[in-house]
């Protein structure tokens, strides 16, 4: 089994504004979350949030020791809570010694204090991607699934603007109760490609957004930083990115695509959002 961890430094805007292509793309994405056999995590010090993607096959992937000492801690969940979907086929998740059967767009929520985690893939041939978000937590909450039945689904945007979608809360205070965490899945429509728009930024939380379903031939144009000093990304699937309180995040693709977000910082307001009127942007 191997654990692949990134450690992301935050930096200020005036630092993004001058930094070259490859520059934004080393220090705000998250370019390899999935593959065969592996673990890989990126440790920001936005909030301190920790993305991460497992993709077992013949045998568990666990979180270990290296983990837990990335965030300082004897095992990774001693002072933190967890919040997964898993965008592959079915698998499990063991939570000691406690198993947690995931279908596909299923979601899991680990509270502070569970100490032994594996992933497991039903059919290595067909196998789960769970993709894995975690923040610092404060108390310690009830674990449980939330399927996609379970998650409150919000009707968004329109055809007309070419942003008609389905947004799903996972993780959130009406479905279930957690320290800070938010997390959720965003589905566009046929024919839509923007998400997020208009254009938005929440200066009291961090936000990380994972693409995926991008067909191999297309990709996503991520919109980052002030809104009056843009800068973009070019994202293929399974690609995430780091979005810090001053960025704006929002992006248009080639094709119809999904997307998870996430959220830690001072509040579980979702609507706590300060919008950018679109003439604005620059």
């Amino acid at each position: 089994m191997t654990t692949t961890i990134q450690t992301r430094h935050a930096v200020h805007y005036t630092q993004s504004e001058t930094m070259t292509s490859a520059e934004l793309r080393d220090t705000f994405m998250i370019e390899t979350l999935f593959a065969a056999g592996e673990i890989h995590a990126a440790y920001t010090h936005y909030d301190r949030m920790l993305v991460a993607g497992a993709m077992p096959t013949t045998a568990p992937l666990t979180i270990g020791a290296d983990l837990a000492k990335t965030v300082g801690t004897d095992y990774l969940l001693e002072r933190r809570e967890l919040g997964l979907i898993n965008i592959g086929g079915k698998g499990k998740v063991v939570a000691d010694g406690t198993t947690y059967a995931l279908d596909f767009q299923d979601g899991l929520y680990l509270g502070m204090g569970v100490r032994e985690i594996a992933f497991e893939s039903e059919d290595s041939a067909n196998p789960a991607k769970f993709y894995i978000n975690s923040a610092p937590a404060h108390a310690s909450f009830p674990s449980r699934i939330v399927t996609k039945a379970d998650a409150i689904e919000n009707h968004l945007g329109d055809q007309l603007t070419c942003n008609k979608r389905k947004l799903y809360q996972y993780i959130h205070p009406k479905v279930l109760p957690t320290c800070q965490l938010l997390m959720g899945l965003t589905r566009l429509e046929p024919g839509s490609v923007w998400n997020t728009m208009p254009a938005h930024l929440h200066d009291r939380r961090m936000e990380a957004y994972l693409y995926f379903e991008i067909p191999e031939d297309a990709f996503v144009v991520h919109l980052m930083g002030r809104p009056q000093a843009t800068s973009h990304l070019i994202l293929r699937s399974e690609q995430a990115v780091l979005s810090p309180p001053w960025s704006i995040h929002c992006g248009s693709g080639t094709a119809s695509y999904a997307f998870i977000w996430s959220m830690a910082g001072d509040n579980q307001s979702f609507t706590d959002m300060d919008f950018v009127p679109m003439k604005d942007l620059k």
